[in-house]
């Protein structure tokens, strides 16, 4: 059975969206474009070649990741140029988004000094968003944030920012304590809590951080994937039973229901990583647990 770049034979497996979650150089070097041909005839010296700095830092994910930044930063500089009592649409839409992180989030979860911690949540918000819903653009079709090395990154940043909070107000050594001991916590029976809870604020808090919002974005693409590629080999699939077919057809339209359930998920995971990060920047001004 014959299918665009390949031929799939009685019994093969289809091979449909392997690379779906591969990043691909933009500028791909001679070498890169040899050894990753879809032909059988790859050279030896293809087992001991090395790619090139374009190949690994000018992918399609990293240009993902810059065009969402850029487009971040377009979008505020629009909203906030020549600000209008009554505002147009575009600055309705920033207005909305602002309050929501400033007073819905930062205000209420850290308090009093929340101000001079918007502009980080809210750009943090800003992108996480703009870059989940790459997911659902036709020319992308892929979430950053499904790739876990930019979750991690995003995870880092807001550990170096509650941690350097808290190690400023309160210096090294009383951060620590506030972090690990608990008050009210008496021997031996802090012996047993402070470890828990330094993995636990210190380990844990940035790898499931990152985690979280990379399982849910991987597992929404992938199970579009499986949707959509599965439905689109079954209804292409001659047989002289139409079970097969019509089954393909039901499972490219419930397709379009995920479709719109990742539009949902790509609000919530950037609103909960946010909220997230405010609740640690809050832990590490408190003046005690």
């Amino acid at each position: 059975m014959a299918y665009p770049g390949f031929t799939l034979l009685e019994g093969d497996v289809p091979q449909f969206g392997v690379s779906a979650f591969d990043s691909r150089p933009l500028f791909p070097s001679q070498g890169w474009q040899t050894c990753h041909a879809a032909t059988a005839d790859v050279p030896d010296w293809c087992a001991t070649w090395q790619p090139t700095w374009t190949d690994i830092w000018i992918t399609n994910h990293i240009f993902q990741a810059v065009l969402g930044a850029i487009i971040v930063i377009a979008f505020w500089l629009i909203v906030t140029n020549k600000m209008r009592v009554v505002p147009s649409k575009v600055q309705w839409a920033g207005e909305y988004v602002y309050n929501m992180i400033r007073n819905g989030v930062a205000r209420d979860l850290i308090g009093p000094n929340y101000h001079k911690y918007v502009p980080f949540l809210v750009a943090m918000f800003s992108f996480i968003i703009i870059n989940n819903l790459f997911g659902e653009f036709f020319l992308t079709m892929f979430p950053t944030f499904a790739k876990v090395g930019f979750a991690w990154g995003l995870a880092l940043l807001t550990y170096i920012l509650y941690n350097a909070v808290g190690i400023k107000k309160h210096g090294l050594l009383g951060y620590l304590k506030l972090m690990t001991v608990p008050a009210g916590v008496k021997f031996p029976i802090i012996l047993l809590i402070a470890p828990l809870e330094f993995f636990s604020n210190f380990i844990t808090r940035p790898i499931t951080l990152g985690l979280r919002l990379f399982a849910n974005l991987f597992a929404g693409h992938l199970l579009v994937m499986i949707f959509v590629v599965g439905g689109t080999w079954l209804v292409t699939y001659t047989n002289n039973n139409p079970l097969y077919n019509v089954t393909g057809v039901v499972s490219l339209l419930f397709s379009f229901a995920i479709f719109a359930l990742e539009l949902l998920v790509a609000y919530l995971l950037a609103y909960v990583f946010t909220i997230l990060t405010a609740s640690y920047v809050a832990a590490a001004e408190a003046d005690s647990h």
